[in-house]
Order: C-alpha cells, then structure tokens, then sequence
C-alpha cells in the first residue's frame, strides 16, 4: 500500500526557461459535457495543453513532507498542502479515493461507502473510509469535492496532479468495480485538464489499458520494479513514468531494466524527511 502525506502549506508557478517549457509543452484530449456516465465516457474532445514530465530525469517522492529538492533532481511529488519546489516539474499529491482518517468527519455519510449492513468499509492497512462511487450522482459530488483540491493545486503553481487509490476498488469487498474508477478517475481528470494539470494514473497496472479513458497522462508507480510492472506502464505511457522503490532489491531491478528510461528513486516507505530516523534516499 501507498505511504499517504500528512495534510500540511504557497509559491507561485516558476519558468523553467522557455526552451524546456516548449519541449515538454502537449495538448491532450480534455473531456467535456456535464458528467460522465457509469461507462466513463465523456462527451466531445477540446484540446488542452498541459505540460508533462519528462523522460527518465531526477525523481524525488516527499509526499510525507517537503524539503529542499536534492542535487540532480528535476521532478517532485508533494502533498497537496504544501509548495510547489521552486525551478522543478512539480506533481501534486491528491487521495482522492477514499477519505483521510482525520477528514472523515467532513464527509457527508452518505458518500462513504457502506456494505450490506450499512457500515463503513475500510482500508485496513491506512484506517481510510472508501468513497461511494458506484453512481455517476455520488461520482459527480465526490468529484466536485477532489476538484476543489485540484484547484489548490493549480493555484499553486503546481504541473500535475496525482490521484491516489485508484485501485480502491480492489478493496471493496466487490462494492465498487473498475469501471467506477475509471469513470470517477475521468471527471478528476477533466477537471485537473481543464486547470491546465496533468494527470498520473497511480499504481494499478491493470487499468493502464484505460489510460485514454479515464484521462491519464503519465504515471507514478510505486515497486514496478519489485513487482515486474515497469513494462506496462512504460508501454502505456511512453516512457513517462516515475517509480518508487521501498526496497534495495526493488531498486536494483529498476535500474537494471529501466535506468535511463524512466525516473527511479528509492524511499523509506513512511517518506520521511531527511534527518528523521529511517530516511533513505538513493538512486542507485
């Protein structure tokens, strides 16, 4: 499971020269129309541009907390409540799947999503409330909610946003499908489009074949190279894909495949801050 950042923030959007900015500058299909259906499909195209990571540069993961950016690294993914690192590509980090333990009083009860018996599922391994998404009604005011946030971001200054728990569906004990993802993912993605914000699909290899659909741009993918998964969001994403290794092992089938390729860091798993007990940071 994903390490989650701690709600925690504000710096305007630096040029990083016009030269770069050009290179890395894209249009991609921006869904339109007033909502999406259970299919996921949206309405007619308009191009958006957005600006996407780039190839196989410097990486660092500070979900868990900002600090100033290493030597070498050229993309950062910071929690939504912090800045944006000035000079940098910067990703912004959104749970936009289920609901933060200390934010579960904030959301109205009747889009926590419920079993047969009316309580609450939850991911056990973070203590988080999963979302209701299994009507495009709930998606849009889940939607309207996370969208809020991507609005933060933007107003930040940030490049791109990153959706966690897209794969809480897997954990729904069958309440909720792939295809609500997917469909909830496209209205996020609209939405960030549309704030000029790339979208990173996070983590869940098995959708990477709906990356279209659901809006997505580039990805950010934790142990793909533990868990031989590099390749598919590598295919998916033409190489536009960030990794985060939890362990050295991990890190060394990364790199023997992939380095040069794509952005590989390794991370403690709880991404602590440099001087904290258990930091680590290496990139070979």
């Amino acid at each position: 499971m994903p390490p989650k950042g701690a709600s925690r923030a504000t710096v305007s959007r630096t040029s990083l020269g016009a030269l770069w900015a050009a290179a890395l500058a894209v249009t991609v299909p921006l869904l339109s129309g007033c909502g999406l259906g259970g299919d996921g499909k949206g309405g007619p195209a308009a191009p958006a541009a957005v600006r996407l990571p780039p190839r196989g540069a410097g990486f660092d993961y500070q979900i868990g907390g900002a600090y100033p950016p290493p030597k070498g690294v050229r993309i950062v993914s910071r929690d939504r409540s912090d800045s944006p690192a000035p000079g940098l590509y910067n990703i912004c980090y959104v749970n936009a799947f289920q609901a933060q333990p200390a934010e579960r009083a904030s959301w109205p009860a009747d889009l926590l999503l419920r079993d047969a018996r009316g309580r609450v599922v939850i991911d056990e391994d973070w203590h988080e409330p999963l979302l209701d998404l299994r009507t495009p009604a709930k998606r849009e005011r889940v939607a309207r909610r996370v969208g809020r946030w991507v609005d933060g971001c933007a107003e930040k200054g940030f490049d791109a946003v990153e959706p966690d728990n897209y794969d809480s569906y897997t954990r729904s004990d069958g309440l909720l499908t792939a295809r609500d993802a997917t469909a909830f993912m496209a209205l996020v993605s609209r939405h960030a489009h549309a704030r000029h914000l790339a979208v990173a699909q996070k983590n869940t290899a098995e959708l990477a074949g709906r990356s279209e659909r659901a809006g997505l741009d580039f990805a950010v993918a934790e142990e793909c190279g533990q868990y031989d998964e590099c390749g598919v969001y590598a295919k998916a994403y033409d190489d536009r894909v960030v990794d985060i290794e939890y362990t050295d092992g991990g890190l060394r089938s990364a790199l023997a495949r992939w380095g040069g390729r794509l952005s590989i860091v390794r991370r403690d798993r709880d991404v602590s801050t440099p001087g904290s007990t258990g930091y680590v940071r290496r990139t070979r």
